[in-house]
């Protein structure tokens, strides 16, 4: 039986199109309330994207995807839009997923494109376009990991604990408002970048929730992560590659160490955000297909937290505390790297 929001999906491409024979196939879902179907027509493929008003604002997706394709980023053209319905008809980029294409032989090229991409990304003026990674963001990103990670454990913290958490909280919020600040995707993962047919330049998708901030980020979000991972030796030498990219203004009176010391505490706070946003996705959506990368994701923790002396009471709460319960819960992370 079609719904009335079928119905008017059809009616909108009708007109859109200028004709009524089109197939349209809807995908798999996302961790959001949008939908997406593939239109064909003649032969040619368009990408619809149903973004209900009272569940979903495609304001924000529009008006980026409009700045980015002005400024050379790869991203779909938008051919045509209704707010007020919230569809949006937009340029087919294909099914293929970087994250499909990687492997031992290959990550290197296709990280290196990413990697000039990003940088000519972070080129671009985007003060006033976006908002700021405010430390009030940074903060509360984190505190999903207390909200929802701790309780999932039955973890109750002391006084000392709390205190402990929040005073490694602030260590790393104050550690990303230290770093150069430009345009970041905020999830510039292999599942968001596609191989585009003829092209070498990968497109780029899901930036909705972009924002100004720390120069590492999105490094972050390709190289480690959270549903691959990659030897801690070639992950640095991928932090090498992409310091000789960067503008001579991002590396004043910052050494590759201190590079890489940035790199690694936004990649801890990153991935303790994470972390409360797989559970969450469980507890509060019913989604319980993230749950098996959290091991991977409280690895990367770990590791990333374990060379400096800063977070070793934070790393010591981790590991005594929370370990336990943790891998009883969501499982051992057996260690595989590439």
């Amino acid at each position: 039986m079609t719904t009335q929001r079928e119905q008017s999906i059809q009616n909108w491409i009708t007109t859109v199109l200028g004709s009524d024979q089109f197939e349209i196939n809807f995908l798999a879902g996302d961790a959001s309330f949008r939908r997406y179907a593939r239109i064909n027509l003649n032969n040619k493929t368009f990408m619809l994207m149903d973004a209900p008003p009272d569940r979903e604002d495609c304001v924000p997706f529009v008006t980026i995807d409009e700045f980015f394709d002005q400024n050379k980023v790869r991203v779909p053209h938008i051919i045509a839009k209704d707010l007020e319905q919230g569809f949006l008809l937009l340029e087919d980029f294909g099914d293929i997923l970087l994250s499909t294409l990687l492997n031992h032989d290959t990550v290197d090229a296709y990280y290196a494109q990413s990697f000039n991409q990003l940088v000519q990304l972070q080129s671009i003026s985007g003060q006033g376009h976006f908002p700021a990674y405010s430390y009030e963001k940074l903060i509360s990103e984190m505190e999903l990991f207390t909200q929802w990670m701790l309780p999932s454990l039955n973890i109750q913290l002391s006084t000392e604990q709390s205190a402990l958490i929040k005073r490694t909280f602030a260590i790393l919020a104050n550690a990303a408002l230290a770093q150069p600040d430009v345009i970041v995707h905020r999830d510039f993962h292999s599942r968001n970048l596609m191989k585009i047919e003829g092209e070498t330049d990968l497109g780029v998708i899901d930036f909705q929730d972009a924002v100004i901030g720390a120069d590492t980020y999105d490094l972050i979000s390709i190289t480690r992560d959270a549903y691959v991972q990659w030897s801690p030796a070639r992950v640095y030498q991928w932090f090498e590659v992409f310091y000789q990219l960067l503008p001579d203004a991002a590396k004043v009176d910052r050494s590759f160490e201190q590079f890489k010391k940035d790199a690694d505490f936004m990649a801890v706070q990153r991935h303790i955000k994470i972390l409360g946003i797989f559970v969450r996705l469980f507890e509060r959506d019913g989604k319980a297909g993230y749950l098996k990368d959290l091991p991977r994701v409280m690895w990367y923790v770990l590791e990333e937290s374990r060379p400096y002396e800063e977070l070793q009471p934070f790393v010591a709460f981790l590991i005594s505390v929370v370990m336990p319960k943790f891998e009883e819960k969501y499982g051992v992370y057996e260690v595989v790297v590439e």
